[in-house]
């Protein structure tokens, strides 16, 4: 059974990129049904309308398939909490630790994100 694994926004934005070797390597991940947060479903969103310029509708159709595609982790009051403590313990910015925190919430193992270095064990 492949690891469990969360997509932080900016693999999700590279899998709706051009044909290219990152737009196929970030596609591939959605294969094995990772888990995304509501703060990767509105971030995509932003993304998707301010600067891919897609209209609404079509917006809302990337969204829903992201839902049917993923495990969406809803951000609650405890994540927020869990997201403080590791921007405290490690010095990564806000919206970095709440990715993190998601992604620990729903017992993923791996992160996809361009934002961290490779390979980096985040302990909770």
């Amino acid at each position: 059974m492949p690891a469990k694994a969360f997509i932080d926004t900016n693999v999700v934005i590279y899998a709706l990129g051009p044909n290219s070797a990152k737009a196929a390597l970030a596609a591939s991940l959605f294969i094995h049904h990772p888990a995304i947060s509501t703060q990767v479903l509105s971030e995509t969103a932003n993304v998707a309308l301010k600067k891919l310029a897609l209209p609404l509708s079509e917006t809302g159709k990337l969204l829903a398939m992201l839902e049917t595609t993923c495990r969406v982790e809803i951000v609650t009051p405890a994540t927020l909490q869990r997201a403080l403590d590791i921007a405290g313990r490690y010095g990564f910015s806000w919206f970095d630790s709440l990715i993190i925190a998601s992604a620990l919430e729903a017992e993923c193992d791996t992160l996809y994100t361009e934002d961290l270095q490779h390979g980096q064990v985040i302990e909770d």
